[in-house]
């Protein structure tokens, strides 16, 4: 029975085959103290045959100790940054199925078991969990609307297949973790882990999940303005590497017309009189045009480059099995 025959009102009803495939709940978490035990309890419910991973990162509260009371496995990572955890998660943690969400109870762990259906039902590589905010407080409207503008970028540059670039909500194949290269350190991960699945062109969804509140005493550490530059950042250098010829041509085009600008009152004096008194700034214009055509043929060639990249990066990729339920 497959997701889209239920529909999301029973998505909660929806469970994996048990012993089907090996599930792993990975909770990336700093000070959630708050939460963290409730996290596990609510996924514990929801998914009673997965390994639930609590994975550290610096706590200076009781975070450990609550969610190793409530069951979790738990380990730590130094580096401080949710992508450098993420990183070490995927590295360490051996399954079939990863469940990939953030400590501080705001997703809906009710929700899981339909995402994993929906990802072996259709040989997906990864399932988002789209917010559905239950109240305006859950959502703040400058993480709203930073959302909204970075998840157009990303549709425009790499293609639109999701609504929601940051969802900390993720359901995951083996073969995506295991080929994916985690460089990011901080909560820019989320928007590598969407481009490295457009780029690859892997088989994809989205389904709306419930997203509520934080309880009472777990406080963001996402910063509306630190963590929406450098998630920009992010996009621009993943566009640079994965798109070189459109980066590079952008360049082309700024540098041209700048150079073209300039040039044109000297090309009118020099219509008018034969003279080039203006020197220097057709001096300026020729370099200007010469260095545009060098981004020009700097995107041509790494645009060569890039795809063989990525041949290499496909090709490991489908190394690993597509998630089905009989693994025998």
């Amino acid at each position: 029975m497959s997701v889209a025959e239920v529909g999301p009102l029973r998505a909660a009803e929806v469970k994996p085959e048990p012993g089907a495939v090996k599930i792993a709940v990975l909770v990336p978490c700093m000070n959630e103290e708050a939460a963290i035990a409730r996290v596990v309890v609510n996924f514990r419910a929801a998914l009673p045959d997965a390994e639930i991973y609590v994975y550290d990162n610096n706590s200076t509260d009781g975070t450990i100790q609550a969610a190793r009371a409530a069951g979790a496995v738990v380990r730590a990572e130094p580096l401080q940054g949710k992508g450098n955890v993420v990183r070490r998660m995927f590295s360490d943690v051996e399954a079939d199925v990863y469940v990939l969400v953030d400590g501080d109870d705001t997703y809906d762990a009710a929700s899981s078991p339909a995402m994993i259906a929906r990802l072996i039902d259709d040989q997906l590589d990864m399932v988002n969990g789209s917010r559905e905010e239950q109240n305006q407080a859950a959502y703040r409207p400058g993480h709203r609307f930073g959302n909204a503008l970075l998840t157009g970028m990303v549709a425009v540059i790499f293609g639109n297949r999701f609504s929601d670039l940051l969802s900390g909500y993720r359901v995951f194949s083996r073969r995506f973790v295991k080929s994916f290269p985690a460089l990011s350190t901080g909560f820019e991960i989320e928007t590598e882990l969407t481009v490295h699945a457009l780029e690859l062109r892997m088989p994809v969804a989205e389904i709306a999940t419930p997203y509520k509140d934080r309880p009472v005493g777990s406080m963001s550490k996402l910063k509306t303005y630190r963590d929406g530059v450098r998630i920009l950042k992010t996009i621009v250098n993943l566009m640079k590497g994965e798109r070189p010829l459109l980066f590079f041509s952008i360049a082309f085009a700024v540098l041209a017309l700048l150079a073209l600008v300039l040039v044109y009152p000297v090309l009118q004096t020099y219509r008018e009189t034969g003279l080039v008194p203006r020197f220097p700034t057709a001096i300026l214009s020729t370099g200007l045009m010469l260095l545009a055509f060098l981004c020009l043929f700097a995107g041509l060639i790494l645009d060569t480059v890039t795809h063989g990249r990525r041949e290499v990066k496909r090709l490991r990729y489908l190394e690993i099995p597509a998630p089905r339920r009989s693994l025998g």
